[in-house]
C-alpha cells in the first residue's frame, strides 16, 4: 500500500464501538491487573526476607554402623575344589553353621592317613633325638673317666720321675763314696808298692791292695754307669709323663669332638622334630579348613561358584553372607568445597528411595517424608568419584527409619547449615559463591567460632 496521503486512518478509528473493543479497552481490566501486580510485588519482597536454610545435598546409599555388619564374602585360604553345599540361597544360618565343603586339589595333601604318617616320623625322630642324647650323656662320662684316668696317670708318673731323681741322688753319692774308695785304695797301693820293694811287705800283701784297687776301680765305674742309667731314667720318666698328657688330651678332645657331632646331630634332629610337628598342626588346620562355616549369624545372599566339581585358588570367593543383626547407616558424598562446612554432630535430612516425600530443601521444618539422621565420621581421603564420604546415623530425636529398609538402597541427603534471608541464597547462587562457612556452637560458652 503506498503511503501517498498525510491523513492517518488510525487516528479516525474508533475501537470502542465494536463488542470486542468494549470488553478489551474497558478501564476495570486495568485497575484490577495493577492491583494484583501490586500484590504481587509486595508478596514477593516480603519472601525475599523469609529465613532459608542453607544446605548440601548429596546422593548417597543406607549401609551398616560398623564394617562388621556389612555384607561379607566367604573365601578358602587354601585352594580346592567344590564338593558338597549345605545350603540354599536365602537361608539363615547362624555362626559356625557349615556353608558348604571342599577337597583338595594339591597332590602334596592326598594322603587321607597324612597326619598319622607325620606322627609316626615325629616318634621315630624323637626317639633318634633321644639316641643323640644318650650318646652325648656316655661321652661325658667317658670324658669324665678319661680326665680321672689322666689324673692318675699322671701322678704315677710325676711319682716315677721323682724316684728317678731320687735314684740320681742317691747314685751320685754312691760314685763319690766310690771314687773316695778308689782314692784310698790307689794310695794303699802304692804305699804296699813301696813297702814291698822295699822288702818290707811281702808279694801277697801287695797283690792284696792290687786286687781291691781293681775292685775300687770296678766300683766306681760301676756308679758311675748307674748315675748315667739313673739320669737317663729322669728324662724318660719326663718323656713318659708328657706322653701321657699327650696321650689323654688327644683322647679327651676325641671324646668332645664325638660329643660335638651328636650334640650337632641332636640339635639338628630336633629342629626337624619341630618342623614336623609344625607341618602336623598346619595338616589338622588345614583339615578343619575343607569346611566354610558362617563367621556370623546371617542370611546367605548369593553363591558365587555354584557348581559342584568347581576347582578354586585360594582367596577367591565362594558365598556372600549379609549379618542378621545390624545397625543402619547411611554414607552420602559431597563436593571437596562442601566439605569444610560439614561438622561431626551435624544434623542432616534424608530422604530413601521408596518412601514418598516432599521436599523443600530450604524449608526443612514443612518438608514430608525425610528422616532425621547426624553426621558421625568424615572420610579423611577423598574417594574414586571425586567426593568425599560421610557416613549418618539416625538422629535418636527424629523419627525412626522404616523397619522395612534395606543396606543398598538409595538415598537423597540434605545438610542443614545456617538460615540466611531468601534473597541473600538467591544473590549466592546467582553468584556461584559457596554456602556461609561457619563453625559449630562450642559446649563451653555457646560462641560461635
Amino acid at each position: 500500500m503506498l503511503n501517498i496521503s498525510n491523513n492517518q486512518a488510525v487516528e479516525n478509528l474508533d475501537l470502542s464501538t465494536y463488542d470486542s473493543g468494549k470488553k478489551v479497552m474497558h478501564r476495570r481490566h486495568f485497575k484490577y491487573f495493577n492491583i494484583f501486580l501490586t500484590g504481587f510485588s509486595i508478596l514477593l519482597l516480603i519472601l525475599l526476607f523469609l529465613p532459608w536454610t542453607q544446605n548440601i545435598t548429596g546422593r548417597g546409599n543406607v549401609t551398616t554402623l560398623t564394617p562388621d555388619q556389612r555384607p561379607q564374602t566367604l573365601q578358602s585360604p587354601i585352594p580346592g575344589k567344590l564338593e558338597e553345599w549345605f545350603v540354599r540361597e536365602g537361608d539363615y544360618v547362624k555362626k559356625g553353621d557349615t556353608i558348604l565343603r571342599i577337597s583338595e586339589i594339591k597332590n602334596e595333601y592326598f594322603d587321607p592317613d597324612l597326619i598319622e604318617r607325620t606322627e609316626l616320623q615325629i616318634d621315630a625322630k624323637s626317639s633318634a633325638v633321644n639316641a643323640y642324647s644318650f650318646k652325648v650323656g656316655a661321652l661325658d662320662n667317658q670324658i669324665a673317666a678319661l680326665d680321672n684316668e689322666r689324673a692318675i696317670k699322671s701322678r704315677q708318673a710325676q711319682n716315677k720321675l721323682l724316684q728317678s731323681k731320687q735314684k740320681v741322688v742317691s747314685d751320685s753319692i754312691d760314685l763319690k763314696a766310690a771314687r773316695t774308695n778308689l782314692i784310698i785304695a790307689q794310695t794303699k797301693n802304692n804305699l804296699s808298692q813301696e813297702l814291698y820293694e822295699a822288702g818290707i811287705d811281702p808279694l801277697a800283701k801287695l797283690e792284696d791292695t792290687r786286687l781291691k784297687l781293681q775292685e775300687a776301680e770296678q766300683k766306681e765305674v760301676s756308679s758311675e754307669q748307674k748315675l748315667l742309667q739313673s739320669r737317663n731314667d729322669v728324662l724318660n720318666a719326663q718323656l713318659e709323663l708328657g706322653r701321657i698328657v699327650q696321650e689323654y688330651a688327644d683322647k679327651v678332645a676325641k671324646a668332645r669332638s664325638d660329643q660335638f657331632s651328636a650334640q650337632s646331630s641332636q640339635f639338628d634332629t630336633e629342629a626337624q622334630v619341630s618342623k614336623l610337628q609344625t607341618d602336623r598342626t598346619n595338616y589338622e588346620i588345614r583339615r578343619g579348613l575343607y569346611f566354610i562355616t558362617a563367621p556370623q549369624d546371617g542370611y546367605i545372599n548369593k553363591a558365587i561358584i555354584g557348581g559342584l566339581g568347581e576347582t578354586f585358588k585360594e582367596g577367591e570367593p565362594l558365598v556372600n553372607i549379609m549379618p542378621a543383626n545390624y545397625d543402619l547407616a547411611v554414607e552420602t558424598f559431597v563436593e571437596p568445597l562442601d566439605l569444610p562446612l560439614i561438622h561431626l554432630g551435624e544434623e542432616v535430612r534424608v530422604q530413601f528411595d521408596g518412601w514418598p516425600a516432599i521436599v523443600f530443601s530450604g524449608w526443612p521444618n514443612v518438608s514430608y517424608g525425610t528422616y532425621g539422621a547426624k553426621v558421625i565420621a568424615v572420610e579423611r581421603f577423598i574417594s574414586p568419584n571425586g567426593k568425599y564420604r560421610i557416613l549418618l546415623a539416625p538422629d535418636e530425636n527424629d523419627h525412626e527409619w522404616p523397619d522395612a529398609l534395606r543396606p543398598g538402597s538409595g538415598t537423597y541427603t540434605i545438610a542443614l547449615l545456617e538460615d540466611v534471608p531468601i534473597w541473600y541464597e538467591l544473590w549466592r547462587r546467582l553468584n556461584g559463591f559457596p554456602p556461609n562457612y561457619y563453625q559449630p556452637e562450642s559446649k563451653d560458652d555457646g560462641a560461635k567460632k
